[in-house]
């Protein structure tokens, strides 16, 4: 059984604050559904100042989830962790960790927008800096122990559920983030699908003596959009995959790598391409992916239109699967 995952990234061009409160309203009855048809993944991400309003708060959102929910998880792919406080968010983890039962998984990127680190006014030159104290602060604050932080002794309550702490893995396509990783003993969590960064990671891992593991995207990760007539889909919601491939891409430089970068510049270059996909259930059953990641609001996605091709994959996709 492939891993099944619905991602919301809330995106909604020129929404009005009415339509982008209906517009989470109804992520969350979507991920309720979700979650009563035994889709194993919310997958949800952070970027802050975005004129077509993707989520800012990822973790507001992931505790809105559990609430609407009993058994799916949420993971936050990816935090951009040097733009938080560590001991808040230590703190806000450790509670979501408690009210979800352990159903919620960090992913911890330190980004690739300059604007973002502006926008806070954190300094991008020591992002790496930050990263490294924001994970040891995260490993330090859940063991409920006393520590060491900027020059004083703290401690931090409640523990979270999860023993040792809730799952926590490091992100990025760079080799910094694979030695981090390997050197806090963390798993890792490529951004594409990159088996020689892989192998650099389990490298690292035997030179520092510590142990972790690799979630990394299969070879085709594309994002699904399950329709009974693609062609009409296509025409009629192609602008909307088009304007997030477009945003997306332009924020990343050309060392960036990612599982869903898209280089196409108009609808008929997305559809060839393959990041995005429409099919019909029958097609989606057939490509024989090891993850399927269901993306229904993309773009700014009229909600009717995410509804049905959720309803399509949990109706037709999945009992196909063995769901």
């Amino acid at each position: 059984m492939p891993v099944t995952v619905v991602r919301f990234n809330l995106v909604a061009p020129g929404a009005s604050p009415a339509a982008l409160s209906a517009r989470y309203r109804a992520a969350l009855e979507m991920a309720a559904y979700a979650d009563e048809h035994g889709i194993s993944t919310v997958q949800t991400e952070e970027h802050h100042g975005a004129e077509n309003n993707w989520l800012p708060s990822p973790f507001a959102f992931a505790g809105a989830v559990f609430g609407a929910t009993r058994n799916i998880a949420v993971t936050v792919s990816a935090v951009i962790g040097p733009l938080h406080d560590p001991l808040r968010l230590a703190e806000e983890i450790a509670v979501l960790d408690l009210l979800s039962g352990g159903r919620l998984v960090t992913v911890a990127g330190i980004g690739y927008r300059p604007e973002e680190y502006a926008l806070f006014d954190v300094d991008w030159k020591r992002r790496g800096r930050l990263q490294d104290e924001l994970l040891q602060t995260l490993l330090r604050a859940w063991s409920g122990e006393e520590f060491e932080y900027r020059g004083r002794t703290v401690r931090l309550t409640p523990r979270p559920y999860t023993d040792p702490h809730p799952l926590l893995l490091v992100g990025g396509s760079s080799k910094a983030a694979a030695r981090r990783a390997a050197r806090l003993g963390l798993p890792f969590f490529p951004s594409a699908h990159l088996p020689e960064l892989e192998a650099y990671y389990k490298e690292k891992l035997t030179e520092y003596g510590t142990e972790g593991w690799t979630m990394m995207p299969a070879a085709e990760t594309p994002l699904l959009h399950i329709s009974e007539d693609p062609d009409r889909a296509w025409a009629v919601y192609g602008e909307h995959f088009l304007h997030e491939a477009r945003t997306y891409a332009s924020w990343q430089s050309g060392q960036i790598r990612s599982a869903v970068k898209s280089g196409a510049t108009t609808v008929e270059e997305l559809r060839a391409e393959g990041v995005y996909r429409i099919l019909t259930p029958e097609q989606c059953v057939a490509q024989g992916l090891d993850s399927l990641v269901l993306h229904p609001l993309a773009g700014g996605m009229p909600v009717e239109e995410g509804r049905r091709s959720l309803r399509l994959f949990a109706e037709r996709v999945l009992p196909a699967l063995g769901g």
